[in-house]
This record gives C-alpha cells, sequence and structure tokens, in this order.
C-alpha cells in the first residue's frame, strides 16, 4: 500500500509526531523516526544495529540533523523549546511505500529525502535529491547525532569519539579534531568512527568536516514523556557533511553508515534489495498452490491457503516479514514481539506464528522456528524468554506449550506435511504427558480434567503483570483460555495421530511388516480424555443466564469477570461448545468488548475498569489488563464471528466492512503496522508497542478467511 500524507497532517507538531516509520533489518535492529523527521522515543534511531541477534541492539546514529541554506529540515523537539527544530514547516508531504520519502521546499529549492535498511545488515542509506531553481547557490548540511549505547540506556559522562578517514585496506587516521576532509568521489571515501569498543562506517560524496566532539542536551521524546517514561536525550556530534547545489542546477547526497566496512559505493544496491525483500515477501503471501506431495493422507483442500490478494492483507504481510528475525544462540529464527520495545517471546510467538509465517506463505521460516522451540522444551513447557549471554531459558508461560501443538497443526492443515508431525510428534506428546500428570509453576490437571495453571506471585498467562507483591490481574486457577487450547491439543493429537497411525499402517502393509500402535493409542487416550474435559467445562464454566464463560476457576470475583479470555473458546479449530452457546458469547463479547480497533480486557461496567493507558509504569499496569483494548483478540473475534454466522456470505460482507476500520489505523501510529494496545475507553490513538507480532498475524488470518470465501 501506498500511504501519503500532507501539509494538514501536520499541521501542529504534536500531530506530525503522531506516526512514524519503520524500517527492519532481520536481525532485530531498525530506523524509525517520525513522519516530521524527529525522534519522539528514546528508542528510536536511524540506525538502531544489532550486534547479536535478535536481542544485543545498540543506538549507534541517533538522527540526522538536517539544515538547507541554514533552515531546518529535522523537526526535533527540546525541553524548554528555545532549540526546537521546525523543518515540518517546510515538508510538503511525506510519502511511504518500500521505504520513506520526504519532500521538503526552502524558497526555491526542493529536497527530497528518503531512507532504505538493507536486509541482513546493520546497514542505512540516506539520500537527498536537490533540485536548485534559483539565481544563487543552495547549501546541505547534515550534522549525525551520535550514541553509541545499548538500546534503552542513555548516552552518560563524557565518552570520546573521533572520525577518520579510512583506505580501503588498513585504516589511516586523518584528523578527528577538525578540518575539512578532501572532496572525492563517493567510492573512495570510507570514514570511522570510534568511541569504546564500538566502530562505525559511513561513505558519503558530500564533503566532512570535522569539529571538536560536542555534547547536544535536552532532545525530548514526546512519546516517552506521555507515557511516563524518561523523555531527555543526550546525543554527541563530532562532523558535518556539506552538499552544494549549484544555481539551476541539482545534486545527490547519499550517507550510507553501518557496522562493517563493506559499505556500498551507492546507496541505489540497498534501496533495490530492501524493495526486492519487499516484493518477495508480497510474492509468497499470494502463493496459489503448495509444491510437494504430503506424505501422509493431505488435510482437507479447503483448508489449505489460497493465498492472500486483497491490498490491505498483502500489505500486512509485509508487515509481518519485520517481525522475522535471525537468532544467533540457536541458530534459527524467531519473531520479535514487538517494536521498539520488545525482544522474542514464546507466548507472543506462538501465537503470531501462524499468522505472520503461514498465511504469509513462509513455511519454511515457520519449520525453523518451531524446531527450535522443539529443542528447547522442558518438563512439557516452552521457553517465554530465549538464553542469552549463558542465561537459563524462563519457562513462565502456561499457554505457549498448549499453542505449540496448535502451530505444527496449522503447518500441517496448510502443507500436508506429515514428516513434519512425526518429527514433532515427540515433543507434543511430552507437552500432554506433562500438564496430565503436573509441571512447573503449578501447571497440571486436576481430577475433572481441567487444568489449574499460576502459583504464588508467577503469572502464567498472557495477562501476566505484577506490581512488586501486587497482581492487578490474578488468574491463578483455571483459566479459560488455558483450558480452551488444552482441550484443542487433545484433539489436535486425536487427529494428528489417527493420520499418523493410518499412514503407518499403510506403509507397513506395504513392506510387509507390523504396523506401529503407539500414534493410535496415544490419539485414543487424547479422545477419550477430551471427552472429559469437555464435560466438566461446559459445567464449571459455562453461565446460562449470562450466555458466556467464567474467565477463570478459583473461588475469587475474579471468576466471573467478563474479559476477552473466552473468545478462543469459540475460535480455536476445536471447540468444547454447542453452536447456540458458541454464538451467544461472540454476541456477549461484541455488546461489551468489542471496538473497531480491538477487545477491552475487561468491561467498562466492572468497578476494576481502567479506560486510559498512560502515565507511570505502575499506571499504565494497573490498567495493562484492566480495559485496555489489545488489538490481537480481535481476530478471534472475528473468525469466531464467521465460524458462528449461518449465512456466509452475509457474514464476510459483516467483517469485512468492520475490519476496514483497521486500514485507517495501519495510517495512524507505525505507518503499514498494527499496534499493540488503545486506550479502554476511547480507543483512538495507538499505544505500547507501534508494531506488534501479534497483532498483525491474528489479523492476517483474518484476511486469509475473507480472501478465501470472496
Amino acid at each position: 500500500m501506498r500511504f501519503v500524507y500532507g501539509k494538514q497532517d501536520w499541521v501542529t507538531r504534536e500531530r506530525g509526531q503522531e506516526n512514524v516509520y519503520l524500517l527492519t533489518n532481520g536481525l532485530g535492529g531498525f530506523s524509525s523516526a517520525s513522519m516530521i523527521n524527529s525522534n519522539v522515543r528514546s528508542d528510536q534511531a536511524l540506525l538502531m544495529a544489532c550486534l547479536r541477534a535478535p536481542n544485543l541492539r545498540c543506538n549507534m546514529v541517533n538522527r540526522l540533523e538536517e539544515c538547507l541554506d541554514g533552515v531546518h529540515l529535522s523537526s526535533q523537539e527540546f525541553a524548554g523549546g528555545d532549540q526546537d527544530e521546525e523543518g515540518y514547516r517546510y515538508l510538503n508531504s511525506f510519502v511511504f511505500e518500500d521505504y520513506p520519502e520526504w519532500t521538503f521546499q526552502v524558497g526555491g529549492v526542493e529536497a527530497v529525502k528518503t531512507i532504505a535498511m538493507a536486509p541482513g545488515k546493520n546497514l542505512v542509506a540516506v539520500r537527498y535529491r536537490l533540485e536548485n531553481h534559483t539565481d544563487r547557490e543552495a547549501v546541505l548540511t547534515v550534522v549525525p547525532h551520535l550514541q553509541f549505547v545499548p538500546k534503552g540506556k542513555e548516552l552518560t559522562g563524557s565518552p570520546k569519539f573521533a572520525v577518520r578517514e579510512c583506505a580501503e585496506g588498513e585504516p589511516e587516521a586523518r584528523g578527528g579534531t577538525g578540518g575539512a576532509y578532501e572532496k572525492r568521489p563517493a567510492r573512495e571515501c570510507l570514514y570511522e568512527i570510534l568511541s569504546g569498543d564500538l566502530r562505525l562506517y559511513f561513505r558519503t560524496g558530500g564533503t566532512v568536516e570535522a569539529f571538536p566532539q560536542e555534547f547536544c542536551e535536552g532532545a525530548m521524546y514526546a512519546c516517552d514523556a506521555r507515557d511516563g517514561r524518561s523523555f531527555l536525550g543526550r546525543t554527541c556530534r563530532l562532523f558535518r557533511i556539506r552538499q552544494t547545489v549549484p544555481a539551476r542546477g541539482s545534486a545527490v547526497l547519499e550517507f550510507l553508515c553501518g557496522m562493517e566496512k563493506e559499505i556500498p559505493e551507492s546507496a541505489e544496491a540497498v534501496f533495490a534489495e530492501m524493495t526486492g525483500y519487499r516484493r518477495g515477501l508480497e510474492r509468497a503471501a499470494k502463493r496459489t498452490e503448495h509444491s510437494g506431495l504430503p506424505e501422509m493422507p493431505a488435510p482437507r483442500s479447503e483448508e489449505i491457503s489460497a493465498g492472500l490478494r486483497s491490498e490491505a492483507a498483502l500489505q500486512l504481510a509485509v508487515s509481518a516479514g519485520q517481525f522475522i528475525a535471525r537468532r544467533d544462540s540457536t541458530g534459527g529464527s524467531t519473531i520479535l514481539a514487538g517494536y521498539p520495545f520488545f525482544e522474542d517471546w514464546g507466548r507472543d510467538t506462538m501465537i503470531a506464528l501462524e499468522g505472520c509465517c503461514m498465511t504469509t506463505g513462509q513455511f519454511e521460516t515457520a519449520k525453523s522456528i518451531l524446531r527450535t522451540f522443539a529443542g528447547y522444551c522442558s518438563r512439557g513447557l516452552m521457553p517465554n524468554l530465549f538464553p542469552e549471554g549463558g542465561q537459563e531459558p524462563r519457562y513462565n508461560t502456561a499457554d505457549a506449550a498448549l499453542l505449540f501443538i496448535n502451530s505444527v497443526y496449522a503447518y500441517y492443515r496448510r502443507t500436508g506435511d506429515g514428516g513434519f508431525v512425526r518429527e514433532m510428534w515427540p515433543v507434543m506428546t511430552e507437552i500432554i504427558n506433562a500438564y496430565r500428570t503436573g509441571t512447573d509453576f503449578g501447571i497440571g490437571m486436576d481430577e475433572d480434567g481441567l487444568i489449574r495453571a499460576g502459583q504464588g506471585y508467577d503469572q502464567v498467562t498472557w495477562m501476566d503483570v505484577r506490581i512488586g507483591n501486587y497482581l492487578p490481574t490474578p488468574r491463578h486457577g483455571k483459566p479459560v483460555e488455558i483450558n480452551a487450547y488444552w482441550y484443542n491439543g487433545l484433539r489436535v493429537m486425536e487427529e494428528l495421530g489417527g493420520r499418523l497411525s493410518e499412514n503407518s499402517c499403510g506403509n507397513a502393509a506395504r513392506d510387509g511388516e507390523a504396523a506401529d500402535c503407539g500414534y493410535e493409542n496415544f490419539a485414543r487416550g487424547c479422545g477419550l480424555l477430551a471427552e472429559k474435559v469437555r464435560s466438566s467445562f461446559q459445567r464449571k464454566f459455562w453461565m446460562e443466564k449470562e450466555g458466556r464463560l467464567r474467565d477463570v476457576l478459583s473461588g475469587t470475583r475474579a471468576d466471573e469477570q467478563f474479559r476477552c479470555n473466552q473468545i478462543w473458546a469459540v475460535s480455536m479449530p476445536f471447540s468444547m461448545l454447542d453452536r447456540q452457546q458458541q454464538r451467544r458469547i461472540v454476541d456477549a463479547v461484541y455488546e461489551k468488548l468489542y471496538t473497531p480497533y480491538g477487545l477491552r480486557t475487561l468491561e467498562p461496567g466492572d468497578t476494576e475498569f481502567h479506560g486510559e493507558y498512560s502515565g507511570s509504569m505502575q499506571k499504565r499496569d494497573m490498567a495493562y489488563h484492566q480495559g485496555t483494548v489489545w488489538v490481537f483478540p480481535l481476530g478471534a473475534y472475528y473468525l469466531a464471528y464467521l465460524k458462528t454466522r449461518d449465512d456466509k456470505a452475509e457474514a464476510v460482507r459483516t467483517v469485512r466492512r468492520q475490519i476496514q476500520a483497521l486500514e485507517s489505523a495501519m495510517r495512524e501510529g507505525c505507518i503499514g503496522q498494527l499496534p499493540e494496545i488503545y486506550d479502554g475507553a476511547s480507543p483512538t490513538f495507538s499505544r505500547g508497542c507501534f508494531a506488534q507480532a501479534w497483532s498483525v498475524g491474528e489479523i492476517l488470518r483474518v484476511y486469509e478467511v475473507l480472501d478465501r470465501y470472496e
């Protein structure tokens, strides 16, 4: 999709800072700033490099300060306001498609700025195309603001920075204390910036002028201030780049910077590589068939995706690719939960995986991620946090392992790849057995067949906030969605075990050998247990008068609070509810929890409802799951709605009409993305992470169904 903005979108600085761009490199690194050319969060940077994928990230080049004939093109805000840069007043348009593009006009000079980030590299390219329509020379000056600090940290003290010109082989110091370097063609100019153990290399065709380093104080990050975070930034300046534009002439200035010395001679290569990668994601999402024959009885043909077709779906498919990253510690792929704050987590990965990888045709990536998690399964649990720096994984999640089983099933339904199911079968049986007999964090099956989870201060569902020794959303007991996942897992194992057994028997008959009944016996046991679970669930969770489910079985007030978690008891492939119950739940959720941007986590009439997500960390944590609107459950709601309506054509028209609101949401916040959350009372502006993997993934699954029906 092509997103176009004009001056009416930045009538004020505040409005112009509402929207940001995001470019990523598949390592965990990224580039981001507002559409008026300023940073509004401390976690934004022109180059947020990733030194060890995907989590060791460093804010290298915080931003560029740009002046054309003495007039700022950049728009950074400062505390006190006396240093404010007001480039937005000269900004004619901002366009984002494959990359961001700003068009400025200062007098009779036009400047068009674009940025690209190379896939698989910590490399950013900035290009300025300048057209001078006057009878005098014009001068563009660019000053990089450097930090060289870990993501989320501040530049403190007086660290030493130096810039020097390098030969293509061994670097040769050429100053760093002042003066201009000789102007040479871009392919000959390689420079190095040093500070501590970090090195940054860059090329430019402009004139580089070094000056004694100086620290720039008081940059203000408006979104951090709004959210109660530390909001003042500090950067270092030590050189400028100058480009003269002749009268009635034109010029191009390029600035390429990266963590390796292999900096391309031209920005064109970086733009082409990034655009090609994004087109590849679109092609994969448009796929119409799968290659190869299934190794065991194939799923029903209607379960195999026919590819995405709508413009919004294809945009989200490209956006989904921004969350896929390499993980150096495991040698596989992973999914980053959200930008700019989050890393990769097990629960988020399992929820986002189907939409971000399978709906978009990234099946090998999906297999890589599932194999990585399978290798770290311990006592039937999947890691919620992967090890870094020799640390042990953290397994404090009750849902990731059960959702792992569903992810394998989703993969099989789309591909018919029985070989992969057989490979994952031992891990899936380990999960079922561990939940049945009991494992860590109070997770285990009671006599009624239902799963209990959580103990002490361990929050093991997705509503997991803890403030010291206080749990704002206590859900110890038997959470509704965990038991929906448990039942679904049992039915998945029953079906897949039957298919594996059928294939095993067929192969045995062909080869004259005895059949392996292990699959069949385990599948039968899961089916019998699923019946017990269904009976207990119906009896203990269903509230006939209200037409909905309890949120948890704990013997506390929390049990009958109306939350969005019950929607998964309808939307999962296998449900314990009859059709009338499913429909009543969908209607109740629409009445109390539905908004066009997501589902509320608590009904507004509850005394614990918080309608606004802002302020200090404690205030935000108190609101996080107590009414705040989350985007990702909206995907389950739409799938449940489509599932429970008899008139499918009318249901598709209804969902298609309602989901259009999210297309407008893709213009706000992070352009082309979907955010983490919104305020619960009036969801208008995005909050939290401006780009969230499970938000994108779950809405992609809805588009997949809509596109298939149409």
